[in-house]
């Protein structure tokens, strides 16, 4: 990346316009910069964790993005572009990564980044003393020995990663999958100060003890108020961040997050269900509606903790089939979602939407299916069939939930919903504790094993403990298929057989955005931003 002079701080004390040739190298010359360069951005729930190897949550891998930087970033499409790691070396089998780490990265403390960290990072995540819900990623990657390492049957100095030195980076794989370096942007497999780490134990993350290696360090966090962050003058590319202070509020009310958006109070929101239209005709510079690799359902649980019913498959089946996905997008939601029939989001790179038999029907024959299929498992007006319904506090989820009860009530099932906040809603999840949970996924990279793979035996995500041997046995040769494809149609094809979850809809993300917020990725459709490459234009 060329590097120009950065816009001056001494500009930003004195209030004035920064000149215009000094600025960063992704600010358009001309442009006028504001001398206030803040980001002000919503959140739906606050975080659990500021732990790359801990996070599990799209909000989180958003604010982690900002504070630490791992061997790749992305690029406003999507494509990956050089983080810490400069270049490359794979092997001819495809099997070993050899990762030149950029000279001169330093953690916010001062000391060098080197590939030491990524090793102690890595090890870390797949420990299970860590008892991370994503060291299954590590499996996933095909990283040699994570699933005993995870499993507890091999030391964490087996994982198949090593600094050769402090630069350079070795990564040995189980299996070579073609998409392993998209896989490297995701916030747990960033690198971690382990003298910090070792020193602080769980309390590394607090604002006065964390050292991170991003374009931004932390400031303070205020639990359910606000996360702030502000410009790291250690980080490599500090010349060419423009944006000095972000702002992250939780607001689980869509409605009050209007409310502050329209008050000044944000520079981003998402918009609540059905008012995307209106506020496209009235702020036409400000809304948006990209489609965003996530998937909404409802998943079954159907393990030992799970109701009875919900173990045979013809229940299941009736309950997905009732659920009128084209009034929950046309009539509730309103801001560009499609509805779902299969699992993978419709956009994801490689993947092509099988036409499942489901999908092919209308409203009214899917409900007379349902009707039977639920009348021949045994419930009816005689013999009710009783459901708990558990979702995140979120007014759109209410919404959805409320209208996915009267779908069912239509068939005679009786549904409780079940609130709660975001802690405890993960919690439960966890804990196998419910009867159906809403349940959404977004990509950790563009490839459709990232939604396909959650719901594998081996993975930690699998909150509903469906298990299936062909469906396993699908993914692993997935992994080193030529073409994927035929092996991800299958796989989604046995989810609408055995309907593990109830797909409901695939995501944009309708929102509305400060006109004079410069640099946000609209085409990459992970989504991910990255502060340092935003900027904030003079009003």
């Amino acid at each position: 990346m060329k590097s120009i002079a950065a816009i001056s701080a001494f500009a930003l004390m004195l209030g004035s316009a920064a000149p215009v040739l000094a600025q960063s190298s992704h600010v358009p010359e001309g442009t006028k910069l504001a001398a206030n360069q803040t980001f002000t951005y919503w959140m739906q729930d606050d975080l659990k964790t500021l732990d790359p190897d801990l996070n599990t949550s799209k909000d989180g891998n958003d604010v982690l993005h900002q504070l630490f930087e791992g061997l790749y970033d992305q690029d406003a499409e999507g494509n990956l572009v050089p983080a810490l790691a400069t270049s490359f070396d794979v092997s001819d089998d495809k099997m070993t990564y050899t990762f030149h780490l950029r000279e001169g990265a330093k953690w916010s403390n001062g000391d060098p980044v080197t590939a030491q960290d990524f090793v102690y990072a890595w090890q870390r995540l797949a420990d299970p003393k860590t008892a991370s819900d994503y060291a299954w990623y590590m499996e996933l990657m095909q990283v040699k020995n994570a699933h005993d390492v995870i499993a507890g049957d091999k030391p964490v100095t087996d994982l198949g990663v090593k600094a050769l030195d402090d630069m350079t980076l070795e990564v040995s794989l189980e299996t070579p999958i073609p998409y392993f370096r998209q896989m490297l942007v995701n916030s747990s497999t960033f690198p971690v100060p382990e003298k910090v780490v070792e020193k602080f134990g769980s309390d590394w993350t607090k604002p006065e003890n964390i050292v991170s290696n991003g374009a931004y360090t932390l400031k303070s966090w205020k639990i359910g108020e606000s996360i702030e962050l502000v410009k790291n003058d250690s980080y490599w590319d500090a010349a060419n961040t423009t944006l000095t202070d972000l702002k992250f509020i939780p607001i689980t009310d869509l409605n009050q997050a209007l409310t502050r958006y329209e008050a000044g109070e944000l520079d981003f929101v998402q918009t609540p269900a059905g008012q995307y239209p209106r506020l496209k005709d009235e702020h036409p510079d400000q809304a948006h509606a990209p489609p965003r690799s996530c998937s909404y359902a409802y998943i079954f649980n159907v393990g030992d903790n799970g109701p009875e019913a919900l173990k045979d498959v013809r229940v299941r089946k009736a309950l997905s089939y009732a659920i009128n996905r084209d009034i929950i997008v046309d009539k509730i939601l309103k801001g560009g979602q499609t509805p779902a029939y299969s699992w993978t989001h419709y956009a994801t790179a490689g993947f092509t939407m099988p036409k499942t038999d489901y999908s092919q029907w209308s409203e009214q024959e899917r409900m007379a299916k349902a009707k039977e299929l639920l009348k021949e498992a045994g419930y009816g007006p005689d013999h009710p069939l009783k459901l708990r319904l558990m979702y995140n506090t979120s007014s759109d989820h209410k919404k959805i939930a409320i209208a996915v009860q009267q779908f069912w009530k239509a068939l005679g099932v009786e549904v409780t919903l079940e609130n709660f906040e975001w802690k405890v809603y993960l919690e439960k999840q966890q804990q196998h504790d419910f009867d159906i949970s809403r349940y959404g996924w977004c990509a950790d990279y563009n490839e459709p094993s990232t939604y396909l793979d959650v719901l594998t035996s081996w993975s930690d995500q699998d909150v509903g403990e469906w298990k299936d041997p062909a469906y396993d046995a699908l993914l692993k040769d997935s992994k080193t298929a030529a073409d994927p494809q035929a092996d991800y149609t299958k796989a989604e094809q046995i989810l609408a057989e055995q309907m593990p979850l109830a797909p409901v809809y695939h995501y944009s993300l309708p929102m509305l955005l400060n006109s004079h917020i410069k640099g946000y990725p609209f085409e990459n459709v992970e989504l991910n931003w990255y502060a340092k490459n935003m900027y904030r234009t003079a009003e």
